[in-house]
Order: C-alpha cells, then sequence, then structure tokens
C-alpha cells in the first residue's frame, strides 16, 4: 500500500525478542504501550503499517478534519504530557501532532516498526511465546502481543457498479490528494480545484467536515445524498490557557472522561443509576444529547422500568430534538427544495448524530448542489460522471466520504492476518460463529494477547479513545501480575468465557433496528442473527462496564483468568 505522506525507510528485518508487542500504532497502541512503560516495561514494541504514529489521524488528513468529541476527552494523556488542546474540537494535524507527542514523551519511537504489516502471528506452546512475521521480512518474537487494529482502519468504498470505469481523480478521504486538489491539512487553500467539478460521495460525519472546504474552492461540487445527517450547532472555540490552569488539576482528565460517559451513556443503566446527579463537565453536544435522555429515562416510574418504557421515553425526547434540528436546517438553508432535503426523518440515534457550523451554510453557495438520491444511493458512475435516477452530473473528481469497515466484516480481514492460537487453531476458526471473549479483551486458547476494541466490551462509539484508556489499564494489570508472580501466560478460563458469551447473548443489544435508515448503526439494515447478537457490548453499558472493571482490578484478584 502506498503511503502519501511518509517515505519509506528501508532498515535489517528484526529476529529478536521483546517483552510486549503492539500491532497498531493509534491511540489504543500508543496508550497500552505508555502504560506499560510506566510500570518498568522497557521492551515494548509498537508496529503499524503507517509511516508513524496516530491511525486514523495518520491518514485522516482530508481538508477540514477534526474530531466530533471535546478534545479534552477525546485526546487522551494530556495530563500525562501537560498538553492543553487550542479549541474545544481539535482538528486533525494537532491530534496527529498529540499521538507523537506522547510517542516521543513515552520514547516509543525508540523500537517503533512502521511501514510494517504483520502478515503472521502464531503462538509457540513449547517457548510460551508469540511468532511475528511481517511483510519486511521480519520474524521476532514476543511474551505477549496487543491488537489495536481499530474500527476506522480500512477505508470502505460504496460498491457502485461502474465504480472502475471513471477516468477522472477519485479518492477516498483518508487518502486525500493535496498533489490534486492543493493545499495540505493546515487548512491552505486548495487553489487547484478552481477549474474543477467535483463529486462528494456521503454526508456522514467526515462529508460533513470536509463539505464546507471543498465548497470554498471548487468550481462546482455536487454533494450525493443517500440519506441526511442530523447536524447539530458545534459552537467550537479557542481553549482559554487560564481557564484550562484553574481545571487541570491533578486528576482532572480522567474526572472528565467519567463526567463524559456517565451522563452520556448512563440512561442505559438501573434506575437507581438515574438518581446519581453527574456534573456536566464537558458540555458538547453529546453530554447535551445524554442529559436530555437521561432527563426522559427518569419520567419512567421504576414499578414500570422496562426497555420498552424505556424506548417509548426516549422516543418522545427524540421528537422534540430531531423537530429542533430540523428547524435549524430552515433556519440557515435559504433554498426551500435543499433544505427539505436535508432534513434527516429518521431518530436522532438511527444514525451517528453529527455538530458543525459550516455544512448547512455551505448549501447556500451558488456553486455548491445537493443532489438527494432519496434513499435509493448513486445508481451508477461512468467513465465521465456519476448517474443518479438517470441524471447523469460530470465531473472532474470524485471524493468518496464513505467511512471504513467497521463493524460489518470478520475481525480477521478487518487486521489483515489471521492468529494461530494454541493447537494450531485461528482466531477466525474459534469465531466462525461468532467472537467470543472474555471483556473484549482475552481469548481463550490465546494466551498473552491483549484484544484492543469496542465490541464485548465497553462499547462507547461517542468517544472512542475512553475505551481504550480503561483498556490499557486491564492490560498493564495483568501483564504485571504475570511478570512479578513468575508465570509465562495468562488466559481466561472457559468457564469464564463461556459465561460472558451467554451474557451478551441473552442481554446484549444488537444493532438492527429496521425503522432506522442503513448505516453502521443499525447493521446496514440486516436482520440481526447470532454473530450480529455477539457484536455488541456489555448490556448496561459503557459507564457500567467501566466501573465493573475498575473494581474488578481492585480487587486484584483475577477473576476469570488463569495464569500458567
Amino acid at each position: 500500500m502506498r503511503d502519501p505522506y511518509t517515505p519509506v525507510v528501508e532498515r535489517e528485518p528484526k529476529t529478536d525478542h521483546v517483552t510486549f508487542a503492539f500491532i497498531g500504532g493509534g491511540f489504543s497502541g500508543l496508550l497500552t504501550a505508555a502504560r506499560l512503560r510506566e510500570s518498568g516495561i522497557d521492551s515494548v514494541r509498537v508496529i503499524d503499517k503507517a509511516g508513524d504514529f496516530g491511525g486514523v489521524w495518520y491518514w485522516n488528513r482530508y481538508p477540514g478534519a477534526m474530531c466530533d468529541t471535546a478534545a479534552m476527552v477525546y485526546m487522551p494523556l494530556l495530563e500525562e504530557t501537560g498538553h492543553m488542546p487550542t479549541e474545544k474540537y481539535a482538528h486533525g494535524p494537532e491530534i496527529y501532532e498529540h499521538c507523537q507527542r506522547i510517542g516521543k514523551h513515552y520514547g516509543l519511537y525508540d523500537d517503533a516498526l512502521f511501514h510494517t504489516q504483520v502478515t503472521d502471528l502464531a503462538w509457540q506452546e513449547q517457548e510460551k511465546r508469540w511468532l511475528i512475521t511481517t511483510d519486511r521480512g521480519d520474524r521476532f518474537t514476543a511474551q505477549f502481543v496487543g491488537m489495536g487494529t481499530g474500527p476506522l482502519h480500512v477505508a470502505q468504498l460504496p460498491g457502485i457498479p461502474g465504480i472502475e470505469n471513471f477516468r477522472g481523480k477519485a479518492f477516498h478521504t483518508s487518502r486525500w490528494d493535496y498533489n490534486y486538489t492543493g493545499g495540505d491539512p493546515t487548512g491552505a487553500p486548495m487553489d487547484l480545484l478552481a477549474d474543477k467539478r467535483v463529486a462528494v460521495i456521503g454526508t456522514g460525519a467526515t462529508a460533513v467536515q470536509c463539505v464546507p472546504e471543498l465548497a470554498k474552492y471548487s468550481k462546482e461540487l455536487f454533494v450525493f445524498q443517500r440519506t441526511p445527517s442530523a447536524v447539530d450547532v458545534r459552537g467550537n472555540h479557542p481553549i482559554d490557557p487560564q481557564w484550562f490552569d484553574g481545571i487541570a488539576t491533578p486528576g482532572w482528565q480522567q474526572r472528565w472522561l467519567d463526567s463524559f460517559t456517565a451522563i452520556w451513556d448512563g440512561v442505559l443503566s438501573d434506575p437507581s443509576e438515574l438518581e446519581n446527579e453527574h456534573e456536566d463537565l464537558v458540555q458538547d453536544g453529546w453530554t447535551a444529547l445524554g442529559k436530555r435522555m437521561r432527563a426522559a429515562v427518569k419520567t419512567v416510574p421504576a414499578e414500570d422500568f422496562s426497555l420498552e418504557a424505556v424506548q417509548r421515553a426516549l422516543e418522545d425526547a427524540d421528537d422534540v430534538t430531531t423537530s429542533r434540528i430540523r428547524d435549524r436546517v430552515d433556519e440557515i438553508v435559504t433554498d426551500t427544495d435543499t433544505a427539505e432535503s436535508l432534513k434527516a426523518w429518521f431518530r436522532q440515534m438511527c444514525k451517528r448524530p453529527c455538530f458543525h457550523d459550516d455544512y448547512l451554510p455551505a448549501f447556500n453557495r451558488p456553486n455548491t448542489h445537493l443532489v438527494d438520491t432519496n434513499g435509493k444511493g448513486v445508481e451508477r458512475i461512468t467513465a465521465g460522471g456519476v448517474v443518479v435516477d438517470g441524471v447523469e452530473y460530470e465531473v472532474d473528481c470524485i471524493v468518496y466520504a464513505s467511512g471504513f469497515e467497521f463493524l460489518g466484516t470478520d475481525f480477521t480481514d478487518r487486521a489483515g492476518f489471521d492468529v494461530t492460537g494454541r493447537d494450531g487453531v485461528t482466531l477466525s476458526q474459534y469465531w466462525a460463529d461468532g467472537m467470543r471473549s472474555l471483556q473484549g479483551m482475552f481469548v481463550r486458547g490465546f494466551p498473552n494477547l491483549f484484544i484492543q476494541q469496542l465490541l464485548q466490551g465497553s462499547n462507547l462509539g461517542s468517544n472512542i479513545p475512553h475505551n481504550f484508556v480503561e483498556g490499557a489499564k486491564t492490560v498493564k494489570m495483568a501483564v504485571d501480575h504475570t511478570l512479578r508472580n513468575g508465570f509465562h501466560t495468562v488466559e481466561p478460563t472457559a468457564e469464564a468465557e463461556d459465561a460472558w458469551v451467554q451474557l451478551l447473548l441473552d442481554h446484549g443489544r444488537p444493532l438492527g433496528n429496521p425503522e432506522c435508515t442503513p448505516g453502521y448503526y443499525n447493521n446496514e439494515g440486516k436482520p440481526a442473527e447470532r454473530k450480529d447478537r455477539l457484536n455488541v457490548g456489555y448490556p448496561q453499558g459503557s459507564a457500567a462496564f467501566f466501573r465493573m472493571m475498575n473494581d474488578w482490578r481492585a480487587a486484584g484478584t483475577m477473576d476469570g483468568l488463569t495464569f500458567d
């Protein structure tokens, strides 16, 4: 795979041994490696196919890229590195720079392998270690391995007929070609688009960010919409250093993380938790939505508390919120037909909520055209353009704002390699009937392997880094316990894994609401099969999961794990 950002540096293959190897240099790898370094483990190696740390923020350099969750909770290890975000919602270059800051702060560059893809990972039972093979000729071993290949890892192109026939320029937003558009990730003008007709396919969170920038510079911009996004106010602003100094007291970021998650996700817990009032330290669109949902759920009498009653209360609150967001479209967009097409007709949580102040105004520009496909999507692509409902729109460039393979494909397909555990059993074989784990991290038959992921664990989608903040604590504790007590391996017991899987099957909430528009929030509109029923998080929600894991670590008994 070509890297448009960093040249590949030749090196000799590695044939050594490390204590811990982590596959993935995004936030999951950075956080895990940082916590291991803090615990005194110096032999930590991070491997990534990119040319630097950053994960999705290494690849996502499209114009306007920024986090849609407040930077104070989105950017991890702020307290440890002493960094203050420059604005409430940090832009991509600052987030990427912060990933580099973490790598430097913890000395992770010293043994990192960049532009390196793992091709095979196999457990050596006799030696009690993992053998790691890569596309750079590496064959080295590690006692422990972590995997954090991420939910935003493999770019996804839409299955549109004729996509291969287009003769103009085409690229995915995560592989932005500034040589074609002009400009750069820091916001320099994309002056090479002045004579270009540009198409954007997709109107999700990525398009909401890049459309305003493309609208400024393109001769003509066509935005092809299958379904609209609900776009609420963002209200970005610079961070005041004096204010930051006042709040940045010891433990401040963990308090902010706990506040965000409790407010956003607390409505999924039992009714007694709703009596706990949480101060909203973050005050962003997610916590505002969470407080509205929380207030709605509190109207349900304790004696009537059930999933159905909660759902009815949330739907009533959702009607008020979505009505206000639709009214906002009318207030901003001047063309009535365009405004009507931009109104999300579905419930807000059918699709990832968006927050932006410049997306809707972009459609008031005379060069910017919304092409609404009325839910049908693009009909086909030709050599010269994009066809919708029999009409061809001639364009010079197509930008695919079509996201990533989030949940709909097998883990091993997204990772790009399989994992061979004890007795030659591969992870794809072990998960053939659906994912199996303990707490989403430990897998029976795959000793000393830690999977940093959302599924079967916290599954907090509104602030993905928080999942890895907590997961890194668990990895650190398990590794420390193994080494400190002279053990060689750690893995879940069969009983603990079976019980966890059964809990998810019995009480998990699979995606798949048929009333929602197709997307990853509802399993692309497909009914939930057994595999889908296992692609869930802890039934009581992420806030409850984090509390449970805090208690689990505090107990120190490592229940559910076996050491040898």
